[in-house]
């Protein structure tokens, strides 16, 4: 199965689209990083700016390192700003806004980020022990008339690996809506120009690529296995 070559037949698009994404979201935020902001605020200046616009304040800025590392934790209440999110620019102001969205939809409890939150430990699970089960279900003759033991370990593979497709999927509206939060606080707050409008929209328009096609490979890598599965059964 390792060598399989149907695998490549499903695998090579979600492969090639993740490429594109991931180089997509570099490009552009290099791009706007070297294009400073109407008010050349640097992240963290930009967040503290917004958090007390928003009531925000109790929520904890730490800087993280890497680029575009940056995240919200729900459970500490903190965004991690990255070293690539720290200087004044538009791309930056973008990105902060982006945490300070999931942070607005922590404090007001947003179905779908409790959601996400409430399915990590399935998906971790799922995208783990769902992977070797299914592959070890095959080893064990799965997709033949007399499965047995293997297809039983191969469905039970599946169960769990929907967990972690159903985690990318549920990703999405969260990133968006927090995307759509962060531009509507950066115009409410003056912290935009109508061409820095324009950039954090290609800025966070770019980053959510990254989040549909994680999506993509997610459904792409359970068809195969469903199709290894159930594609040679007769019974």
């Amino acid at each position: 199965m390792i060598f399989d070559p149907l695998y490549f037949v499903f695998a090579i698009p979600g492969m090639l689209f993740a490429f594109w994404a991931q180089w997509y979201v570099k490009s552009t935020f290099s791009k706007y990083a070297n294009v400073a902001n109407m008010h050349n605020m640097n992240g963290f200046a930009v967040a503290q700016r917004l958090m007390n616009a928003e009531g925000l304040n109790y929520v904890r800025v730490n800087q993280v390192a890497g680029q575009l590392t940056d995240f919200y934790n729900p459970a500490d209440k903190s965004i991690n700003i990255s070293q690539s999110s720290v200087n004044p620019s538009v791309a930056a102001m973008a990105v902060v806004a982006h945490e300070l969205g999931h942070a607005l939809q922590d404090r007001e409890g947003y179905a779908m980020l409790r959601l996400r939150s409430s399915i990590v430990g399935i998906a971790n699970i799922g995208s783990n022990i769902g992977t070797w089960l299914v592959m070890l279900g095959l080893m064990f003759g799965a997709a033949s008339r007399s499965g047995g033991i293997g297809f039983t370990m191969a469905l039970i593979g599946l169960v769990l690996f929907a967990g972690a497709v159903l985690f990318t999927l549920v990703t999405l509206p969260v990133e968006f809506n927090a995307s759509s939060r962060a531009k509507k606080m950066l115009i409410a707050n003056g912290l935009v120009s109508p061409q820095d409008q324009a950039a954090v929209s290609k800025v966070l328009n770019a980053a959510a690529w990254t989040y549909v096609a994680s999506a993509a490979q997610s459904i792409l890598t359970f068809a195969y296995f469903a199709f290894r599965v159930f594609g040679g059964r007769r019974d």
